[in-house]
């Protein structure tokens, strides 16, 4: 395919990277022989999921539309990997490591859960990438030691990860935390669980802390407190809320709380006393709100530990593409270990 003149020419390219969620496919590619996380500047493009067949039909679109021919590729996905192969959660796309490689004719492909990926971005953050919400400051990642660290995003699902420091190697840590079931705090949060468990045969923490678990908070609280519902996406309620609907703004503050519960169940569960990064498409959006909320008080409210709560840094990753940074960083960790 013919580049349009207005897009430069992409070869040569060290990897393709890729970020698959359930609603788009982010894809980029990493400079050759980068000595450390590296996105080609100019070379990111964003293609719905569902303008598909598969995952080899849009990246062999984006190649086609880079003019690119990398010899690598590191895929991000969102959903378990087993045996090379990955189903994504949100979406019927099925990935398996050795069909895309032999389909874009690769040297290798790496699958990665994409909150593995996430939590190797950590590794990549520069000091704008990141907002700090309360509590201790977080000041960058140590040089020396054993560290511990978690990572929650709410996009289009709830994604769980940690990052483990060990004698000087980082390794990322695939969960599927986000479908941990939700434990209500407050009385209005027991009603949104009763009203909530009466729609689905099971309340995971992603029912709430998602794109359509902040439609299904807000459907609930409009039946908790006797109001109307309507049908709303998720943009409309951030929308909705930035113009002060009170109904909406609630929303956005009980969300925020939940967010910050499950970010301190997440802490002391992982053990991650050296910080949990909230990242995901939802974290940006929340901005306006998440630092002036109660997610900083939800975190630190755990009984006997708040004392230990009160020390841990909260991180909000503001980067614009964490996912596909993470895919980098893994094709620098991949290559190193193989030297």
């Amino acid at each position: 395919m013919p580049m349009p003149a207005s897009l430069p020419r992409f070869e040569p390219c060290g990897a393709l990277l890729a970020d698959i969620g359930g609603t788009n496919a982010r894809f980029a590619l990493a400079s050759p022989d980068a000595a450390h996380p590296d996105i080609m500047a100019g070379s990111m493009r964003i293609h719905p999921v569902a303008g598909f067949a598969s995952l080899a039909e849009a990246a062999s679109h984006y190649l086609a539309e880079m003019d690119a021919m990398p010899r690598r590729g590191v895929f991000a996905v969102a959903g378990p990997i087993e045996d090379g192969e990955a189903r994504i959660t949100n979406h019927p796309w099925t990935i398996s490591a050795t069909d895309m490689r032999d389909a874009l004719g690769l040297d290798e492909v790496e699958l990665v859960n994409d909150f593995t990926a996430q939590a190797m971005a950590v590794t990549a953050l520069a000091t704008g990438d990141t907002v700090s919400l309360g509590g201790a400051a977080w000041g960058g990642l140590e040089a020396g030691g054993d560290h511990t660290y978690a990572v929650l995003g709410a996009g289009t699902g709830l994604g769980v990860g940690g990052l483990l420091r060990r004698d000087g190697r980082y390794h990322p840590l695939q969960t599927e935390g986000g479908h941990s079931s939700f434990a209500p705090c407050n009385d209005e949060e027991i009603e949104v669980l009763r009203y909530l468990a009466g729609a689905f045969p099971r309340v995971s923490n992603e029912r709430l802390l998602s794109g359509s678990g902040l439609v299904n908070l807000h459907r609930a609280l409009s039946h908790v407190h006797g109001r109307a519902p309507e049908v709303l996406e998720p943009r409309d309620i951030t929308a909705r809320a930035a113009a002060g609907d009170p109904a909406c703004l609630h929303s956005i503050e009980v969300f925020c709380a939940i967010f910050g519960a499950v970010a301190g169940d997440l802490a002391l569960t992982l053990g991650a006393w050296d910080g949990v990064f909230l990242t995901g498409g939802l974290v940006p959006r929340l901005m306006p709100w998440l630092p002036g909320s109660a997610f900083r008080s939800r975190f630190e409210e755990k009984g006997r530990l708040a004392p230990a709560l009160s020390r841990v840094p909260a991180i909000a990753v503001v980067h614009h593409q964490p996912g596909l940074l993470g895919a980098a960083a893994m094709s620098v960790a991949t290559r190193a270990r193989d030297r």
